[in-house]
């Protein structure tokens, strides 16, 4: 896996807000909840593609045929995203949206089981990009979308730039834990390598804007403008937010 040995920065404000999923919304690596027993297995498959050691593509459809979750299993793991969604994340998309950003999820994950978690926080269903699987009639997994750009090394930077490609607001920026968040990272005018759940070592090492806190309130000040939290001020609704997000600094 190819990674920026620079990652360059600017201030906000920005247009769009893309977050990945696992380890960064939701506490919970997806895959890894999935694997019940083999989970010690699954995660050191997971913990390899993470941390950049190999390609994603070398895993992704491993470890599925490896598990071969059923429909029923993807609902539960889009519950279980929904339990373990990190603190104050609904307030903070809620803050973004009501300043006219755009917010999205751009993650390696299920797509089914994300978009019960984008539901819970008010992301719209198109700006969820996410890998699709497939189950037969009776609910048994039936393979994956393995032309997704998302299940490879790279994908994400190719998502991105396609974000990218229509913010007219400002640009992007994107926030994750893992390898394949920073290998994107070009196409953002900020990266924020996010530890709150999982602080990688080498993540942390190319990042410019860092942040370990595990609340995401955290995060408001290094998305936002000072004129922008000034108009999330004026809303009572978000002064809990803008309190956490003294709190966790």
């Amino acid at each position: 896996m190819a990674l920026p040995a620079r990652i360059d920065d600017s201030a906000p404000p920005y247009g769009t807000l893309v977050f990945d999923c696992d380890s960064t919304l939701s506490s919970i690596e997806g895959i890894d909840e999935l694997a019940g027993p083999r989970k010690p297995e699954i995660a050191a498959l997971t913990e390899r593609a993470m941390a950049g050691e190999v390609p994603l593509e070398a895993v992704y459809g491993k470890r599925l045929e490896l598990l071969r979750p059923s429909r029923a299993a993807i609902e539960a793991l889009g519950a279980q995203y929904v339990a373990t969604a990190l603190p104050h994340a609904v307030e903070l998309v809620r803050a973004l949206r009501s300043l006219g950003k755009r917010v999205c999820i751009l993650s390696g994950g299920i797509r089914q089981a994300v978009f019960a978690l984008a539901d819970h926080l008010g992301v719209d269903p198109s700006d969820v990009h996410a890998v699709d699987v497939f189950h037969g009639r009776d609910g048994s997994y039936a393979g994956f979308d393995d032309e997704s750009p998302l299940a490879r090394a790279g994908g994400k930077l190719e998502v991105l730039r396609s974000i990218a490609r229509v913010d007219r607001r400002g640009g992007v920026v994107l926030i994750g834990d893992g390898a394949t968040d920073l290998e994107a990272a070009p196409s953002a005018r900020r990266f924020i390598a996010y530890g709150g759940v999982v602080r990688r070592k080498d993540v942390f090492a190319r990042a410019v804007v860092t942040c370990d806190a595990p609340d995401l309130a955290a995060l408001l000040p290094l998305l936002v403008a000072t004129d922008e939290l000034e108009v999330l001020a004026q809303d009572k609704q978000h002064h809990p937010l803008l309190v956490a997000a003294r709190v966790a600094r």
